[in-house]
């Protein structure tokens, strides 16, 4: 089977979409010949990109059995190649895919180009019902989460080398955050309304860049938690894997923010996948990540008082803590590493290129 795969967010430009799309393309090799049109130079390239990617994906259509896009802002491409190529389009489609608060985009792309794919593969299901409500048939969805690649197990880390890394001794137990720092992550509300309220012999990492990080730094201030949580900025893969070889519990303490939503909990299944006990909030895309008991807990988003009962029930059973990790990794990987994903990527494209 032929594929042609068009990505306008990939490495080596850094990030969620980016690290996605390299994957799905590496795996589906494995499983067909598989032809990759990408963006590598970021969002300054995409009034370039956009109409070089449609121009040759136009061009060189008639050799693909099905054609692949790595997310809604590909609509218009894609409802070019469907209608003039007459080649099947499926597009993946993460939440602000379809939240993006723009007229022009909401009418256009939503409603128009997006909603004409002959499927749409949504990374959660939170995803799927925005796009119901915006008016695409449930049954143009396909729900195909995210892949992980589980580390591999043999560096061990320590509390030295997390020492080295934030720069002060850890004191007790380790909670982390890491990745993308935006409102709705909620970290700012954990600081305020939850790390105060812990054992002092605790500590909180926070690893990551983003919009937010000007407000975690002043939370942590007013909080007067200076000696307890640290702010240590982006990370290297290495470096992130230190973190979540050497944390007790990693965190997800995500708030509901109106038009950005959490697609999916990526970084979550990476932290389980990692060997690290997963506290998240029970909200949008997280409960697609997270089947609680199996490779994580939920718990009520904004509620403290669950946050910090469920924390310190985990750190006061190291045994159990212990057991729960390890359950946790082999559920990650036994359904969310990318052999498996990408089987049903394969599976969907295969069935509709048949048809072509």
């Amino acid at each position: 089977m032929n594929i042609l795969f068009i990505s306008r967010a990939y490495p080596p430009v850094i990030g969620g979409i980016e690290k996605q799309n390299l994957e799905i393309a590496n795996s589906l090799s494995e499983l067909c010949n598989i032809t990759v049109i990408a963006n590598t130079r970021g969002k300054w390239f995409l009034p370039i990109f956009l109409p070089y990617a449609t121009t040759r994906a136009l061009l060189a259509a008639y050799r693909y059995d099905a054609i692949l896009l790595g997310d809604g802002v590909l609509g218009a491409t894609g409802y070019l190649l469907k209608v003039l190529a007459r080649k099947p389009v499926v597009c993946i489609v993460h939440g602000l895919d379809l939240t993006y608060k723009n007229v022009i985009y909401q009418r256009l792309w939503v409603k128009f180009f997006i909603k004409r794919m002959d499927k749409l593969i949504a990374v959660g299901n939170e995803t799927i019902k925005q796009g119901t409500r915006r008016g695409i048939p449930e049954s143009k969805f396909v729900f195909i989460p995210n892949g992980v690649t589980p580390p591999a197990r043999h560096k061990k880390y320590t509390l030295k080398d997390l020492e080295f890394l934030i720069g002060k001794e850890p004191r007790g137990h380790i909670l982390l955050t890491l990745g993308r720092l935006v409102r709705r992550k909620g970290i700012c509300w954990f600081i305020s309304n939850v790390v105060g309220t812990l054992d002092r012999e605790i500590t909180y990492i926070i690893a990551g860049d983003g919009a937010e990080k000007s407000n975690i730094l002043s939370a942590i201030k007013h909080s007067h938690l200076e000696d307890r949580v640290f702010y240590i900025g982006q990370v290297s893969d290495n470096e992130k894997q230190l973190l979540l070889s050497t944390a007790d519990i990693f965190i997800q303490p995500n708030i509901k923010v109106a038009d950005d939503m959490e697609g999916f909990g990526l970084v979550v299944l990476e932290a389980a996948a990692s060997g690290c006990v997963v506290i998240a909030s029970r909200l949008e895309g997280l409960t697609d990540s997270i089947t609680h008991g199996k490779n994580g807990f939920l718990v009520r988003s904004g509620c403290a008082d669950e946050f910090k009962l469920k924390i310190e029930s985990v750190l006061d059973n190291p045994q159990e803590r212990t057991c729960i990790s390890e359950q946790a990794r082999k559920y990650v990987v036994c359904n969310y590493a990318w052999p498996a994903i990408a089987r049903r990527y394969h599976e969907l494209l295969a069935d509709l290129g048949s048809g072509s």
